[in-house]
């Protein structure tokens, strides 16, 4: 049987050693994961690209130019694209991104980004991620995914945990009929894995791995410097989420 490919989010050059470490085929790159991932600075992504092709994994890198929902304004769809140009130039293998309106995807965004991604690189590898866990019915993102040349769909399946969504998810990929990956992630844990990908039937799974980051000091958390779920990628975790799949 074919590998199943395990996606570990980072959000650091730490992270990126222990999702190594640990067996990740592949990682997402992303600044503050305690906010669900935003695009990340062009400092860690030049220490992370090194990184990868020195242990010859991919890259993708998150493209999100804020917190809170994906309903874009001009100014941040301008962003978002000179991120993301910015973020192939620096050698990604692949890009991450997602916008929704008024409960369905948004095609007028969506078509520009990816347009103008493709002018710097055609062959860009993209991955349509959880807005799609906004819409009502997340199958419905398949068909724009696919028409706008999306290569998966991450997703917990409109879920918390995409555990709950097994079903959601298990419909994504039989609507997606082998045209496009639908990826789990949420809440993907060692304990939950393998269930998760037999009910799914999924082929690659995405995890954070991450422990909490205990916060110790009052006066940081008083000024507003560290939010709450801040964690940091398990190489231990990473170890036993590979195992889980394997066996």
């Amino acid at each position: 049987m074919a590998r199943t490919t395990l996606e570990i989010c980072i959000d650091s050059v730490a992270g990126f050693d222990a999702a190594i470490a640990g067996g990740a085929d592949r990682v997402e790159l992303c600044g503050a994961l305690s906010v669900g991932g935003l695009t990340p600075s062009p400092g860690l992504t030049a220490l992370v690209v090194a990184r990868a092709r020195m242990a010859g994994i991919r890259v993708h890198a998150m493209v999100r130019p804020r917190a809170g929902d994906f309903t874009y304004s001009p100014g941040e769809v301008a962003t978002a694209i000179a991120d993301a140009q910015a973020l192939v130039a620096a050698g990604v293998d692949g890009l991450v991104f997602g916008a929704v309106r008024c409960g369905s995807i948004d095609e007028a965004v969506t078509e520009q980004w990816v347009a103008a991604v493709r002018t710097v690189r055609r062959d860009i590898d993209l991955t349509l991620h959880r807005a799609v866990d906004l819409l009502s019915d997340p199958v419905a993102a398949v068909e724009p995914a696919v028409a706008h040349g999306f290569a998966r769909i991450l997703t917990s399946g409109g879920a918390v945990r995409a555990v709950d969504g097994a079903g959601v998810i298990a419909a994504m990929t039989r609507a997606a009929a082998g045209r496009i990956v639908v990826m789990p992630g949420s809440g993907v844990r060692p304990d939950n894995v393998a269930a998760l990908l037999t009910a799914t039937g999924a082929v690659e799974v995405h995890a954070s791995a991450g422990v909490a980051v205990p916060q110790d000091d009052a006066l940081v958390q008083a000024l507003g410097f560290a939010g709450p779920g801040l964690a940091r990628t398990d190489a231990m975790v990473v170890r036993a989420l590979r195992a889980a799949i394997d066996e």
